[in-house]
């Protein structure tokens, strides 16, 4: 497994894929793909929290915050209607950092969990 299989994650950033190859330096060929696989499954796509972002400023307040497993928060968005649209926008533009922040803990939990 060549560290160009990061790559092939949607919506990854140059940051990330770096990060992740640091993570995953050590670790043999097995446990890369082992890794990735898990992490894969966890990891969440920035575009799809932007387009829940969207969602918020139509519908539904706070889905993103509930995709990130951030559930006190989803339910606040979702009473004060996403803190009358201003936290949903600023989630928007910070759609990246968001899944960013989510992705780094995701993959050391990964990381953790798998013993590596």
């Amino acid at each position: 497994m060549s560290d160009f299989s990061y790559a092939m994650l949607p919506g990854i950033e140059q940051e990330e894929m770096l990060w992740l190859q640091e993570l995953t330096r050590g670790y043999s060929s097995e446990n890369k793909q082992r890794f990735l696989a898990l992490y894969q499954s966890r990891r969440k796509d920035p575009q799809m929290i932007l387009i829940c972002c969207l969602i918020g400023l139509v519908g539904a307040a706070g889905i993103q915050r509930f995709m990130l497993n951030q559930i006190a928060m989803g339910i606040l968005y979702f009473v004060t209607f996403g803190f009358c649209m201003i936290g949903t926008i600023i989630d928007a533009v910070n759609h990246r950092r968001l899944a960013w922040e989510f992705n780094k803990k995701e993959a050391l939990s990964c990381a953790a969990l798998l013993g590596l």
